[in-house]
């Protein structure tokens, strides 16, 4: 942690903590006015759009970002801070990330979901010190889901419960993952439809993953089962907790990952890359770089009789790497 004391990560992780839930509340509050028929702005209700039609912004995005951004320069004034809402407006689409205590926000993830009063919708906060997710704290006030975490003191739900949910013990993955494993992953915003787009490269690797042991070549996996919840950082908070076994995606940015990814690790999860690498049988297994819009993450997972959590974290990993298509995602600076 650097020239970061413990007792000063533990104030940040507190100040964090309850900055999550004050945001929630304003999401709560934002949608309960849509649902009462209260007085929801013009904007607002017409849905104002940013890159495309499945891309949607609200006036609830920007508020709720304002806060916590004015709450955090007034008691770190020196930390950065990097928001989705202040990111998209601007005409860089840099890696802004460095070694600077940084603060990296996604004031509503899900926003197509909190139009559709879908409840998988959440406020996502993380603390980031040399690159790396140190904090992490996701509220999704419409299900009373608050996830939190803070490197080395462990990583809960509803601050009391800690992940993985199941501890005792925590189980192996499956001696013949994916199948056993419920997948977890997101159709996106790239909804192109050419033959080597992202949107059918996505397709043919949900379909490998899901058909039947021996088909589709040998790549079919019989995963258990296929979700999706509309909201990356979710989708991150369900594999800490235990509840998605494998989550797979391309296109995300770091607000969208970086607490969950905080809260995974700490948990004891694994995250990698979504690209398989040449061979995905011998590759190294390295460290997500949380710039890279490309993700792979794995549950938190205990001992078998012969493998250690980490090599069955790993083995799933390849055999995911087996069944996916490389996806196309880049950026300037990461």
């Amino acid at each position: 942690m650097g020239d970061l004391s413990r007792d000063e990560l533990d104030g940040i992780y507190a100040f964090a903590v309850e900055l999550g839930k004050q945001a929630g509340k304003m999401l709560t509050d934002a949608a309960q006015l849509r649902i009462s028929g209260g007085s929801g702005s013009q904007k607002e209700q017409e849905h104002v759009q940013k890159e495309n039609a499945v891309d949607l912004v609200t006036e609830t995005d920007e508020n709720v970002e304002a806060f916590i951004k004015g709450q955090i320069m007034e008691k770190y004034p020196s930390h950065k801070f990097v928001g989705e809402e202040s990111y998209s407006k601007g005409t860089s689409r840099d890696y802004l990330i460095n070694d600077d205590m940084t603060w990296c926000v996604d004031p509503l993830d899900g926003t197509v979901n909190y139009i559709h009063l879908f409840p998988m919708f959440c406020v996502s906060i993380a603390f980031i010190h040399k690159q790396k997710p140190l904090i992490g704290v996701i509220y999704a006030p419409f299900i009373n889901q608050f996830f939190s975490s803070c490197a080395g003191r462990g990583a809960f739900l509803n601050e009391t419960q800690q992940l993985p949910l199941v501890r005792t013990p925590v189980p192996a993955l499956p001696s013949n993952a994916p199948s056993g494993c419920i997948f977890s992953c997101e159709w996106g915003k790239d909804r192109r439809d050419a033959p080597d787009s992202n949107l059918h490269r996505k397709i043919e690797s949900f379909v490998n993953m899901a058909a039947e042991v021996g088909g589709r070549g040998g790549r079919g996996g019989m995963v258990h089962g296929v979700r999706s919840l509309g909201s990356a950082t979710l989708d991150l908070a369900y594999v800490a907790m235990g509840a998605f076994d494998i989550w797979w995606e391309g296109g995300c940015w770091e607000w969208d990952v970086a607490a969950g990814i905080a809260i995974l690790q700490e948990a004891g999860g694994l995250i990698t890359t979504a690209n398989p690498p040449e061979d995905p049988a011998t590759a190294p297994i390295e460290e997500v770089r949380l710039g890279s819009r490309l993700y792979l993450a794995i549950r938190p997972a205990g001992p078998s009789s012969n493998e250690t959590g980490r090599q069955g974290q790993e083995r799933t990993v390849r055999e995911v790497w087996r069944r996916v298509r490389n996806l196309d995602y880049s950026r300037p600076g990461a």
